[in-house]
C-alpha cells in the first residue's frame, strides 16, 4: 500500500487538505494539484495510481483534464474518481450536462463529501487494479516491433503504448508518450539507440531502458550502461529474460 500514489486535482483547499491527511495516515503517497496545468505536470512526474479529480477553474477545465487524461495511451487506464461540485453549484462550477454525458470514471460523488467517506473507495480502486507497464518499442525493423508487441501484448500486466523506427523517434516518443519502459535496439539510422538513450537521460530520468539488441559485445554493453541504461538484453533471449527485465524496471 505504502507505494501507491495518488493525485487529488481540486482548487478547494479545505477538501485537498482534509482528503490528503486521511491518505497519508493509510500511508499512501499524496500529491495536491490545483489546476489543469500542474495536474498534467504532476501526472508526467508522479505517474500516480489514482486520480481523485474534484473542482478546479475555470470551469470546463475538469472535463479537458478528463479527456487528456483518457486520450493519452500512457494514462487511459487510471483509475478516476470524480467529485463534482455541491448541487446548488452545478450550473455555475460543476461538470456541463454535455461533459457529464461523456464522463468515463470509476465513481462520482458530489460535495460535500466527508474524506473518510472515499479513503474505503480509494482502497478498493486500489486493491482491484493493477496498473500496466507502459513500453515503448524502438527498433528500425517492423517485424522485429511486431514480435515484441505480440510478446508483450499476451502480457496481463504490460502494454504497448508507442512505437518507434529510429533513435530521434524513440526521444520524442518518449516526451510525447511518458512511458515506464523504453525496448532499445542499438543499430539504427540516424541517431543510434546509444544516443538516444542519453538523451532520454536528460530528458525524462525516470523512463527506464532496456537495451535490446543483437551486438552484444562487451563494447557495447559498457557504452550502453554508461548512457544510462537500465540494462542490456540480447536479442537472442529475448522471451522470459526481457519480461522479467521489463518488471524489474517498473
Amino acid at each position: 500500500m505504502e507505494d501507491h500514489k495518488i493525485l487529488i486535482v481540486d482548487n478547494e483547499y479545505g477538501f485537498s487538505s482534509d482528503l490528503k491527511e486521511a491518505l497519508d495516515k493509510k500511508a499512501y503517497l499524496v500529491f495536491i494539484a490545483e489546476n489543469k496545468k500542474q495536474a498534467q505536470e504532476a501526472v508526467r512526474s508522479q505517474k500516480p495510481d489514482l486520480v481523485i479529480l474534484g473542482t478546479i477553474t475555470p470551469r470546463g477545465d475538469a472535463f479537458l483534464l478528463h479527456q487528456w487524461l483518457k486520450k493519452t495511451p500512457a494514462f487511459n487506464d487510471l483509475p478516476l474518481i470524480v467529485i463534482d461540485a455541491p448541487p446548488e453549484k452545478q450550473l455555475t462550477q460543476g461538470w456541463r450536462r454535455d461533459e457529464g454525458l461523456r464522463l468515463e470514471a470509476e465513481d462520482y460523488f458530489c460535495k460535500p463529501l466527508k474524506a473518510s467517506a472515499l479513503v474505503p473507495v480509494v482502497e478498493k480502486l486500489l486493491d482491484e487494479t493493477t496498473r500496466k507497464i507502459k513500453v515503448l518499442v524502438a527498433d528500425d525493423h517492423a517485424v522485429v516491433r511486431e514480435g515484441i508487441r505480440a510478446l508483450v501484448t499476451l502480457q496481463k500486466d504490460m502494454k504497448i503504448i508507442g512505437e518507434a523506427i529510429d533513435g530521434k523517434d524513440a526521444v520524442d516518443k518518449v516526451v510525447q508518450l511518458v512511458p515506464d519502459v523504453v525496448l532499445m535496439d542499438i543499430v539504427m539510422p540516424g541517431m543510434s539507440g546509444i544516443e538516444a538513450t542519453r538523451e532520454i537521460n536528460k530528458k525524462c530520468s525516470k523512463v527506464k531502458v532496456l537495451m535490446l539488441s543483437q551486438y552484444d559485445d562487451e563494447e557495447n554493453v559498457l557504452a550502453s550502461t554508461q548512457a544510462g541504461a537500465f540494462a542490456f538484453i540480447p536479442k537472442r533471449s529475448a522471451g522470459s529474460q526481457l519480461l522479467d527485465a521489463i518488471r524489474a524496471a517498473r
